[in-house]
Parts: C-alpha cells; sequence; structure tokens
C-alpha cells in the first residue's frame, strides 16, 4: 500500500513542475511585449520641439494646437495625430533692382531687403501654413512682390533730392525706409502671418537720363548762389563806397571847418599885430602898409602910367619920410 502512495506522489508532483514552467516563461513573455508596446507608444507620442521653430499637431489633416516652448509634447500616436515643423528663425529677402518714379518726375533705380520671420503666434504661424504650405521659399517670393509694388507707391512720395544728396542733412532716407515697412507690414501679416523685423535700402542709383538731368539741375542750382554771391559782393562794395566817400566828406568839411578856424584866428593874429605896430610907430606901419598894397598891384610884368605924387607910388619919387626923432 505504501510503496504504491510513494509512487503516485512522485509522479503527480513530478507532473506540476514542469506544467508551470511554460505558463511562467509566457507570462514574462506577454509582460515583456506589453512594455515594449508602451515603450514604442510613449516614443511615438513624444515630440520634441526645438529652438527656433513651432510644431503643428494635426489629427487627421486638420490643425489642433501648435506648440510654442522648446521641449518635449505629447501627441497621439500616428495616424491618429500628426506634427510639422515650422521654422521661426530670421530670414532675408532682397526685391532686386527696380526701376521707380519719384515726386519730381525723375527716375531712380533702387534695391531694397526685408528682414522677416514667421510671428511666433497660434494663429499667425497657422496662417503661414495654409497660405505658403510651410514654404519659405514661396513666403519670399509673395514679400518681393509686396515691396515690389511699395517701392513704386513709396517713391512718388518724395522728391529725387531727399533721396540723393549731397548735403546729409536733406536726406530723408530714414524715413523713406519707414514708410516701405509700414505700406508692407500689416498685409503680410495679415494675409501670411509673416512679421516683417526691418526694411532697408541696398542699393539706390540713377539711371543716365536722371543723372544728366540731377547734374544739369546741380550745374543750375550751383550758378543761382554764384550768381547770388556776386550780387551781394557788388552790393556790399558799393556801401563800402558809399561809406568812404560818405566818410570823405565828412573829413573833408572837418578839415575845412578846422581850416577857417585857423584862418580866422591867423587874420585875428595879424590884426592884433599890426594894432601894436601902428601904436608904437604910425609912420612905419602906414610905410609898410603902403608897401604891401605895392606888392600885390605890381609884378616883374606890370607897366603902370601914374602920377607919382599919387600914393602909394609918390615913395618912388619921394623916399620914406622918417621922424626926426627916430633918426
Amino acid at each position: 500500500m505504501s510503496h504504491s502512495h510513494h509512487h503516485g506522489c512522485s509522479s503527480g508532483c513530478h507532473h506540476s513542475h514542469h506544467s508551470d514552467a511554460p505558463v511562467t516563461k509566457a507570462w514574462k513573455r506577454i509582460v515583456g511585449a506589453g512594455v515594449l508596446v508602451l515603450i514604442l507608444a510613449a516614443a511615438a507620442s513624444l515630440v520634441q520641439v526645438r529652438s527656433g521653430e513651432s510644431l503643428i499637431i494635426t489629427r487627421f489633416g486638420n490643425p489642433v494646437r501648435v506648440l510654442l516652448n522648446p521641449g518635449l509634447a505629447w501627441r497621439l500616436p500616428a495616424p491618429f495625430e500628426m506634427s510639422t515643423a515650422v521654422d521661426l528663425r530670421l530670414r532675408t529677402t532682397s526685391s532686386g533692382l527696380q526701376d521707380v518714379g519719384t515726386r519730381d518726375g525723375l527716375r531712380i533705380i533702387v534695391q531694397s531687403y526685408a528682414v522677416w520671420q514667421v510671428d511666433s503666434t497660434p494663429e499667425h504661424v497657422q496662417r503661414f501654413m495654409r497660405a505658403v504650405q510651410n514654404q519659405p521659399d514661396e513666403a519670399a517670393r509673395q514679400i518681393r512682390a509686396y515691396l515690389g509694388s511699395a517701392l513704386e507707391t513709396t517713391a512718388s512720395g518724395f522728391t529725387l533730392s531727399q533721396l540723393v544728396n549731397t548735403d546729409s542733412k536733406q536726406v530723408q532716407l530714414n524715413q523713406f525706409e519707414s514708410h516701405l515697412q509700414a505700406q508692407i507690414s500689416q498685409p503680410l501679416l495679415e494675409s501670411y502671418g509673416i512679421r516683417l523685423v526691418q526694411v532697408g535700402t541696398e542699393r539706390l542709383t540713377l539711371p543716365a537720363v536722371t543723372l544728366n538731368a540731377t547734374v544739369d539741375r546741380m550745374r543750375a542750382e550751383r550758378e543761382t548762389i554764384a550768381t547770388e554771391r556776386t550780387a551781394e559782393g557788388k552790393r556790399a562794395a558799393a556801401e563800402i563806397r558809399s561809406a568812404a566817400e560818405r566818410d570823405a566828406r565828412i573829413v573833408e568839411a572837418q578839415a575845412q571847418v578846422q581850416a577857417a578856424d585857423i584862418e580866422a584866428q591867423s587874420q585875428a593874429q595879424a590884426a592884433e599885430i599890426y594894432g601894436k605896430a601902428y601904436a608904437s610907430s604910425p609912420q612905419l606901419y602906414s610905410l609898410l602898409r603902403q608897401l604891401d598894397a605895392l606888392s600885390g598891384v605890381v609884378n616883374s610884368s606890370t607897366r603902370l602910367v601914374l602920377r607919382t605924387d599919387a600914393a602909394p607910388f609918390r615913395l618912388l619919387v619921394e623916399g620914406p619920410k622918417l621922424d626926426k626923432t627916430h633918426e
């Protein structure tokens, strides 16, 4: 009895040990497969937003959200949700050479550049995606078209001398660029989600016709200035000449007054001397006065026929009469 019982136990235990091993291995495989599936699902659901770009998450082709912050984010695995990267970095575009007209009817050749980027708001990122299918080259082509038409209208508000001038104070290139940017910033943002960071002028040259007209105008301006300065010089010279003549007349008049004063003083002094001479010797005074009168009338070529007893010729015959007391 006991022998048979032992045989049955050993055979049953041996069978149970062999049946547990496959079950354990199967569970390990299931768990491992489940973990692998979870890892794959997580990897398929994680997306990375890089610096300088945004991600548009679309669900069955329709955009559902826009991711802007750099880092990892979740989405449903494909094909439920897909992600598309949109570049937000700065780009530059040139208008190329454009022949435009100024306000004074002259032509200039101008080339402008635009610095732009997709505006970093969900609304504008989606607008950029819809408008140009996330193609920066197509966006640049649209910007060039806007720049070309804006250059024509903006240039018509400025004269040539405000854009090209040797006097830097008259040049209004900054205002020109500001007008240009203001004209196209809003349409680009509203239509394409593009933010215009800066608009500048690369080149500004003159066609041959405009250059000749400009040279002629500058020559005319220089001639006008030369004529004005010549006239100013002549006017100043006339004023100086007039002032000199006036001063000369004043000096001459003052000299004449001084001469008259001196002559009057000398005559007064002479009269005083004559008076003193007459008082001291009347006969000598009379003789000297007669001689003065004679010298004033007679010179080397004078011939006179007069009575010798008439004064003052009496002196020639009679001689001077001197007072006996003075002898």
